[in-house]
């Protein structure tokens, strides 16, 4: 392999993989100025200089039908990947995140000679234990965000190396002076910021829970004003005095004293924003009892597995009721109360295991030494 002008393959399928990207793009052309980069990307990774030869917007899809929708695409993708595998157009193959197609990627990568380094793993460790070996198989390095991973790839024959949580790229939070300042909210006030997801799917099932949790608040007196992070084509029926904001969740995050929260990335977005937060996720009965059984960590928070012991209260276990949210996000408003100052110290201890930032420089420099070989 060319390690002075190499031939690489960067694919994300979806628009969070394709700000990671971009990301990984801009090291490698710092490290690499003459390396030939073609993207499976969006616009990000188009504007750091790789040459998008298949765009992410046929294979993104939320809900059963529309990812039936979208099998030709990716049917078609692999195809043409495994083509280019088979002519040996590439010297690494550098896979982020989207697991499901990207498993099957690898191994087609894999089978023709080319390496494999894997950026962002699937959770194995939480549903698919038994499917780690497998995914050993089809991938040469592991370059994962979660400090507690590398133990468990190793524990199937992968080499997995923690690189930091791209999070902390992002650089500081803003404090609440400035994200009030920002939105227009006075500093005196109590204020719940709420998190029920960023797909259409999740707010429909969360919204009326947070939202009931966020007006017995108010209407008791608890809290002087609640606000949530929306997202363009969520419905937020009923929110009375709640406001919905569209344009600058990470603002709301810093504006809350405290923060409802569906579980996923956004609990590490809390945490590095110094927020203390409840955790809630609400599936179909039949959804909950299979994963009930498929689950085999103790948590389903991040923040709470990065953290290895309960820093925050988690809710997904029916029956899930309203004034149970309420109740356990109320006194974290106070920022005096002994609860609050516990969870924030678990908070701190999140950030420092989190990491440092450069997760896109050590991803290149664990592609350089497979470029070596």
């Amino acid at each position: 392999m060319s390690q002075a002008a190499p031939r690489l393959l960067i694919s994300a399928g979806e628009p969070s993989g394709d700000l990671h990207g971009a990301r990984v793009v801009h090291a490698l052309f710092s490290r690499y100025p003459d390396a030939s980069i073609d993207a499976v990307g969006g616009p990000r990774m188009a504007a750091e200089g790789a040459r998008v030869r298949f765009p992410i917007e046929p294979l993104s899809a939320f809900g059963l039908l529309e990812v039936v929708h979208k099998i030709p695409a990716h049917l078609q993708l692999y195809w043409e990947l495994r083509r280019s595998f088979r002519e040996r157009r590439y010297d690494l193959v550098i896979l982020i995140d989207y697991p499901g197609f990207h498993l099957r990627v690898a191994e087609a990568a894999r089978k023709y000679g080319i390496k494999v380094l894997y950026y962002i793993a699937p959770q194995l460790w939480a549903w698919y234990p038994g499917r780690a070996r497998r995914f050993s198989r089809a991938v040469d390095r592991l370059a994962v965000v979660l400090p507690f991973e590398p133990a468990f790839f190793a524990r199937v024959g992968l080499q997995a190396e923690f690189v930091g949580h791209p999070l902390v790229d992002q650089g500081p939070a803003l404090s609440r002076h400035q994200a009030r300042v920002r939105l227009g909210l006075p500093a005196g006030e109590r204020i719940l910021a709420i998190f029920p997801g960023s797909r259409v799917e999740e707010v429909r099932r969360l919204w009326p829970l947070f939202r009931d949790a966020g007006l017995r608040l108010v209407r008791e007196g608890r809290c002087d004003r609640v606000i949530v992070a929306g997202v363009p084509l969520g419905e937020y029926s009923g929110a009375g005095p709640i406001e919905i904001r569209y344009d600058d969740s990470p603002a709301v995050m810093s504006a809350g004293d405290a923060a409802l929260v569906k579980s996923g990335t956004t609990t590490l977005e809390a945490a590095l924003a110094d927020t203390p937060m409840a955790v809630a996720y609400l599936t179909h009965r039949w959804s909950y009892e299979i994963g009930r059984r498929m689950l085999s960590v103790p948590w389903i928070s991040l923040v709470n597995l990065v953290a290895e012991r309960e820093v925050v209260a988690e809710f997904w276990h029916p029956p899930l009721r309203s004034e149970m949210l309420a109740d356990a996000v109320w006194p974290l408003l106070d920022p005096a109360d002994p609860r609050t100052i516990a969870q924030r110290a678990g908070l701190a201890e999140v950030r420092r295991r989190l990491g440092s930032p450069g997760a896109a420089e050590r991803v290149v420099a664990i592609a350089g030494e497979l470029l070596k070989g």
